[in-house]
């Protein structure tokens, strides 16, 4: 009967209302704290602000916080567990899209620190971009993975040159444990290559 902003409302008229009615009415339903989970939704979705990934984040899981605490009144004719499913799904692939990028960049940093005749790593993430050309992303993909394999090559050749008893000597012991545990790590970055090729 008595309204800040009467129907057919808007997100950033449904806020309103919220904010305006906080103490009379709905810190009544819900735990009056979460009037920040409120101020924090109309700050970022309502002002016209850029809202980056790790901010969306925040903001699916604030409005999480708000449908559950919602729901213990009512399900609302069914909407609310839809709202609540329909939010979730977007904050399991947001966060599956993250920690994509992330394995990415790890296994980006673990090639550059061992394999020093490979280009910089900048110029070879593999970063999901919509933007770059098709034919390019090849290129590059296909740059990365003939890197790995020519340092391969060479670690391995050398490996099996050392383990020529005929070829083993003091001198060269240096030079083979540094070969073999550069290999090692190696391998280590290709198995993430792999795991982020199967995902």
């Amino acid at each position: 009967q008595i309204l800040y902003l009467k129907p057919p409302w808007t997100l950033a008229n449904l806020l309103k209302c919220y904010k305006k009615h906080w103490m009379a009415v709905f810190g009544y339903v819900v735990p009056r704290s979460l009037l920040s989970t409120i101020e924090c939704l109309y700050k970022h979705l309502c002002t016209g602000k850029t809202v980056d990934s790790s901010t969306a984040g925040i903001l699916l899981q604030e409005s999480k916080k708000l449908l559950h605490a919602f729901s213990s009144r009512s399900d609302y004719n069914g909407v609310l567990p839809q709202a609540y499913a329909e939010v979730n799904k977007l904050h399991q692939t947001l966060t599956e899209v993250n920690i994509m990028v992330l394995s990415e960049n790890v296994v980006c940093e673990k090639m550059e620190a061992m394999t020093p005749n490979l280009q910089n790593c900048e110029e070879k993430k593999l970063h999901p971009s919509f933007h770059v050309a098709q034919e390019n992303r090849h290129q590059e993909i296909w740059s990365v993975l003939e890197g790995v394999w020519n340092t391969i090559n060479l670690y391995s050749i050398e490996i099996f040159q050392k383990l020529d008893p005929n070829a083993v000597t003091a001198t060269t012991k240096s030079s083979f444990e540094e070969a073999f545990l550069a290999l090692q790590k190696l391998l280590a970055a290709v198995n993430g290559i792999h795991e982020g090729i199967s995902r």
